[in-house]
């Protein structure tokens, strides 16, 4: 098989294995959100509204770090990279888009490392709607309290 369609074929899964752990993921904070939500609303207070942003950018980022460290799994299975270490730290830079270009891939797998850039950059901009999200629904909350 040609290295770039391997390339496209293993970057597609991994794309789909992210996905589908971002969308889980997301599901898993909205159910935190109904089940325990009103908990922190319940005192309507700041401190309540801080500790659920707080709670669910901390779930964001526990949701980005497996991502990340699918990736780093991955070129550590294939031998891209030399350890594990490397692996992650690539893989970390790669994710968010900031790619130091310290570490490169071999030739082989480099069209993997291009499309986990862009996978995460759309990733990172799911969270952020997410999170924009939930703070406008907060700020109704308060304003609804406030008129109250």
């Amino acid at each position: 098989m040609p290295v770039l369609i391997q390339n496209i074929l293993a970057a597609s899964g991994m794309v789909a294995v992210t996905v589908i752990v971002h969308f889980f993921g997301l599901l898993a904070l909205l159910y935190f959100l109904r089940r325990r939500g009103a908990r922190f609303r319940a005192h309507e207070s700041v401190f309540g509204q801080s500790a659920l942003v707080l709670f669910m950018v901390l779930g964001l980022f526990a949701i980005h770090t497996i991502e990340i460290w699918a990736y780093a799994v991955f070129y550590s299975l294939v031998g891209a990279l030399r350890d594990f270490e490397t692996s992650l730290y690539f893989s970390t830079v790669s994710f968010s888009s900031l790619g130091y270009g310290d570490i490169l891939l071999t030739r082989e797998w480099r069209m993997v490392a291009a499309i986990e850039g862009v996978n995460g950059l759309i990733l990172i901009g799911w969270s952020t709607a997410f999170l924009m999200s939930l703070m406008a629904r907060l700020k109704s909350l308060e304003h609804d309290w406030l008129e109250s």
